[in-house]
């Protein structure tokens, strides 16, 4: 499937598509995971903080959902090495 297309461009495309079904997932579990807490004990005035079981899902996986996204759509590991390249060459040079 990759023939014909560029290998750089092909590995940005997948790692976005992979973004965007790990955020389609996240959305529909944790919003199951809030309806079913609303549904149990969520609507009750009674319910505070201590009873929000979802946040704790919502949260942790919004920290890998964040990582996820900064990879697919800000992580760029060649450029990132050839920045990093030319410091070293910089500073040899002087």
């Amino acid at each position: 499937m990759e023939e014909g297309k560029d290998k750089h461009l092909w590995q940005i495309a997948k790692k976005r598509a992979g973004f965007k079904r790990h955020l389609a997932t996240y959305i529909i579990i944790n919003g199951f995971l809030w309806a079913l807490w609303w549904f149990t004990q969520g609507h009750r005035s009674d319910s505070d903080y201590d009873g929000m079981w979802p946040i704790w899902s919502s949260l942790g996986w919004g920290v890998g959902l964040a990582f996820n996204y900064y990879s697919a759509y800000h992580s760029n590991k060649e450029e990132d090495i050839m920045r990093e390249y030319q410091r070293l060459k910089d500073r040899e040079g002087k």
